[in-house]
């Protein structure tokens, strides 16, 4: 009797996982996410995990003009995300003064890379593209790399933006990027500060597929090569992403089909996606933004998240874009 009463005592006097994090209590933690998943006219997230915390970094959705800072959101558990404003902006950039899109993100050597790209340039005579900054912390501040871009020029038609880094199991990055329906692979410096050349001689490598628009990612998972980029318009409700799968990072991409889009009844241009992948699991979220349901405004747009998961065969199943979103998922 006495060792039923001690298990009771312990059961009601120790807070659960969910009550306590970190001195706070959360006692009233939803049981799920929601979509959005954070206040606020947001697009093109990128999502990462960093000492056991989940980031989302977007663009802020606004005119080109107001759009000269980049904020950060942080999650123990998908569910509960801290804002963290201003990591980078123009004041620490002083090439870009507009249109600062679509970021990347990747921590090397104790330090966090943020890729961007700015001023959406029309030509090769213009000032922008695609830049690097670097900060000691993953919510920034984040200082200019190098002072000036590191893709400036078009290269096989691809306009310099919506870059994504990804790095292979060799632990070679790659620039994965382009807009204007032309896409770029490259070899990125151990240093970022560069490109090294392929074997061929070639330094941007262009893997375009059939329906590419823009907004490219890869992943890879048993041995297959994942490459995934937004279709359709970004102000229109047919914005949406499709997929292709190859045994390396340079393909050749085949077009295999969509695995995200609208669902009228729920929200509108549902596209330009990130991932997240819980380490140690074959467990999966899609990282995108959509447009609410009776917005007009081509920058009304907010940052969701729902599960992403495979066929036996290893195809990726459509997903299904939800008012929910995902359940808790705190990282060990």
């Amino acid at each position: 009797m006495r060792k039923l009463i001690y298990i009771l005592f312990l059961l009601y006097s120790v807070p659960s996982v969910a009550q306590t994090h970190k001195g706070k209590d959360y006692s009233a933690l939803p049981a799920q996410s929601g979509n959005p998943i954070f206040p606020g006219w947001y697009a093109d997230p990128e999502a990462a995990i960093f000492d056991s915390t989940y980031w989302v970094y977007p663009t802020y959705s606004d005119k080109y003009d107001k759009q000269i800072f980049f904020d950060a959101f942080s999650s123990p558990d998908l569910v509960r995300w801290t804002k963290h404003s201003h990591i980078l902006d123009t004041n620490a950039i002083h090439w870009a003064h507009r249109a600062m899109w679509a970021p990347a993100i990747t921590k090397k050597g104790g330090k966090y890379y943020f890729f961007f790209a700015a001023n959406d340039i029309q030509n090769d005579s213009a000032i922008g593209g695609i830049g690097v900054a670097v900060s000691n912390h993953p919510q920034g501040p984040y200082k200019d790399y190098l002072g000036k871009p590191l893709i400036g020029k078009f290269h096989n038609g691809a306009q310099p933006i919506d870059q994504a880094i990804f790095k292979d199991k060799d632990g070679q990055y790659y620039m994965i990027y382009g807009g204007w329906r032309h896409c770029n692979i490259a070899r990125l410096r151990p240093d970022f500060k560069g490109f090294i050349p392929f074997p061929d001689g070639t330094t941007f490598k262009e893997i375009t597929p059939d329906g590419y628009v823009e907004g490219p990612y890869m992943i890879e998972r048993d041995g297959k090569y994942y490459f995934m980029w937004s279709e359709g318009g970004w102000t229109g409700p047919d914005y949406s992403v499709a997929y292709a799968i190859a045994d390396k990072p340079t393909g050749p991409f085949q077009r295999i089909g969509k695995i995200l889009q609208q669902d009228t009844a729920i929200a509108t241009g549902a596209g330009h996606h990130s991932m997240l992948h819980v380490p140690a699991t074959d467990d999966w979220y899609i990282v995108y933004h959509r447009r609410p349901l009776g917005e007009t405004d081509a920058n009304h747009r907010v940052v969701c998240i729902d599960r992403l998961e495979f066929t036996a065969d290893g195809h990726i199943k459509p997903v299904k874009i939800t008012k929910e979103g995902v359940a808790a998922r705190p990282l060990k």
